[in-house]
């Protein structure tokens, strides 16, 4: 197995964060970072991208 840490940049703010048990925000750097994107999908920020649905249940 290889020793190596992998490295990965934080996906809030971009800092390095190494990718192991010790980081226990991973792939965030922080608690801070991860409320952050958290808050971004709550308020449609961050979107997965798909049909939109009507009230009335149609599909466009």
């Amino acid at each position: 197995m290889n020793d190596s840490a992998i490295e990965v940049a934080c996906p809030t703010c971009g800092k390095s964060v190494t990718w192991d048990a010790a980081h226990k925000w991973r792939p965030f750097c922080s608690e801070r970072c991860k409320l952050i994107d958290l808050g971004d999908w709550l308020t449609e920020e961050h979107r997965i991208a798909g049909d939109t649905e009507n009230p009335d249940g149609e599909r466009h």
